[in-house]
Formats: C-alpha cells, sequence, structure tokens
C-alpha cells in the first residue's frame, strides 16, 4: 500500500481524525510546556490556595483553573503532567515492544525448542499479577520516573510477545517467505524486514493499548505514592493530593481525571483508526 492510499485514507477516518488530533494538541502541549505553561507549575504561593477555577466565584483571572493546596497554578500542573504521562508511555513502548517483538518473532519463525523456551517466559511473565510486581520493584528500588518506566518496560512485553508469535506463525509458510530463504536471504532480513512489517497492523493496536493501559498504570502508581515524586507534575498524583478537598473541591481531582480519560480515549480512537487504515493483504 502506497503513502498516498494510507493518507487518503487516514483523511477519511473519523477515528485517524479525532484521536490524532487531540494527541497532537497535547503532544504539543507537552513539548512546548515552558512557553504554553502560565506559571511555574512548582512555585508555591500560600495566600492563593485553593483558588477555583474560571467558572467558578472567587476565581481569579491569573489561574484560569485555579490553585492546589500549596498555591500552585493547576493549569500549568496540567500542562507539565502531560509531559509526563507521554514520556513515560513512550518510554515504556519502546522498551517493552522491542523485547515483546523480538522474542515474538524469534518464536514463531523458529519454532521447536525456541518456541518452548519463549512460551515459557510468556507464560511466566503472564502468571505475575502487574500491579503487584510493580509496587513491590518502585518499592524496593525507589520511586522515580526512571525507575518507573524501567520495571513497566520490563513486565509489559507480554502481549507484543504474543501477537508477533502468533502472526510469525501463521506467515512462516506463505510463499514470500519461503522464496527469501530459497534465495539465500539471512534471517535479520526474513524476521525484521519481510516479516515485522507485515503484522503491523496487528501490532499498531498492541501499541495504542498499551499506551493507554501504561498512561493509567503511571497515574494508578503515581496516586498510591510509588511513581512520580513530589512535587513533580503527574496527573495521577494531582488525584492523590486532591483527594482529601474532594468534597469542597472536586475540580482537584475532575480536572487531572479528566485529562487521563481524553489521553486515553484519544490514543485508543488513533489506534483503531490506524489498524483500519494500515488493513490490508499481506506483501
Amino acid at each position: 500500500m502506497n503513502s498516498s492510499l494510507l493518507l487518503r485514507r487516514a483523511v477519511g477516518n473519523s477515528g485517524v481524525l479525532i484521536g490524532g488530533t487531540v494527541l497532537l494538541l497535547m503532544v504539543i502541549a507537552a513539548l512546548f510546556a515552558p512557553v504554553l505553561a502560565p506559571h511555574d507549575p512548582y512555585a508555591q504561593d500560600l495566600t492563593q490556595r485553593f483558588l477555583p477555577p474560571f467558572w467558578q466565584d472567587r476565581s481569579v483571572p491569573e489561574h484560569l483553573l485555579g490553585t492546589d493546596h500549596l498555591g500552585r497554578d493547576y493549569l500549568s500542573r496540567l500542562i507539565y503532567g502531560a509531559r509526563v504521562s507521554l514520556g513515560v508511555g513512550l518510554g515504556v513502548i519502546l522498551i517493552s515492544g522491542v523485547i515483546g517483538i523480538s522474542l515474538g518473532l524469534v518464536a514463531g519463525y523458529f519454532g521447536g525448542l525456541t518456541d518452548m523456551i519463549i512460551s515459557f517466559l510468556i507464560t511466566t511473565r503472564l502468571s505475575l499479577p502487574i500491579v503487584l510486581v510493580a509496587l513491590a520493584a518502585v518499592a524496593f528500588a525507589g520511586a522515580s520516573l526512571g525507575t518507573l518506566i524501567t520495571v513497566l518496560g520490563l513486565l509489559l512485553w507480554d502481549r507484543f510477545a504474543v501477537v508477533s508469535r502468533a502472526a510469525a506463525q501463521s506467515l512462516r509458510g506463505r510463499d514470500f517467505i519461503k522464496g527469501l530463504r530459497a534465495i539465500g536471504a539471512s534471517q535479520f532480513r526474513i524476521l525484521f524486514l519481510e516479516l515485522l512489517p507485515n503484522i503491523r497492523s496487528a501490532l499498531i493496536v498492541v501499541v495504542t493499548l498499551e499506551v493507554a493501559n501504561v498512561i493509567l498504570l503511571e497515574a494508578a502508581l503515581s496516586f498510591l505514592g510509588l511513581g512520580v515524586r513530589a512535587p513533580t507534575p503527574s496527573w495521577g498524583l494531582m488525584i492523590a493530593e486532591g483527594r482529601e478537598n474532594i468534597l469542597f473541591d472536586p475540580w482537584l481531582i475532575a480536572l487531572p481525571g479528566g485529562a487521563l480519560c481524553i489521553l486515553v480515549l484519544a490514543v485508543n480512537l488513533l489506534g483503531d483508526g490506524l489498524r483500519d487504515v494500515t488493513g490490508g493483504r499481506l506483501k
């Protein structure tokens, strides 16, 4: 499928347009956070604590979305929080994707003992509760952004492995693979230059599912105090900090929670759209 056809199909797909637009806006906000944020997200002013957002009484123009319990500008912290969520999602997917896809392709293509060993690794990983293992690992190694990305990246590769293994098994007997073997093509070329492009549609779905899963896991761990450390802006941490005032200032939870929902929805819409756009016959 050539690039012009892909572009035409993408333009006509509502999932790609809506999800891609929202995700692009969030990426731009994260990249240009120092320019877009009206205030320093770490600056505290105890005289300006719990200022409400612009649609409520007592709001001030300088803080459109109000301030938190330390008088920090909430809009600025929301914008910088997008950096954390998107950064963790990208970092984890890169680590888990490389591990899972490589293992899955090798297992599905070679089969035999290799497949048995990798299948055992996949089964072992599937038997581990992700949240509990992540909690234990982060608690043991210390809560930090780097630790969180590494731990989740080493835990969330199983879906990539399962999908790529099944796809490689279904493709290894096809004529184009036999032809490549006949002309003496290297195993690396067959695995990563021929098999991998032919399973991109299935992998796109896995990527979007895992990105959304990672974003929610980061928020959950930060909420429990084992993810991103304060005062780093994180949507999960902002929800945790606002839970004590949920009855009096529910917007402290509604705003970061709404941002999480919008980001996850955008990622899923984009993934569904890209699956439909890139889905086609094997080449």
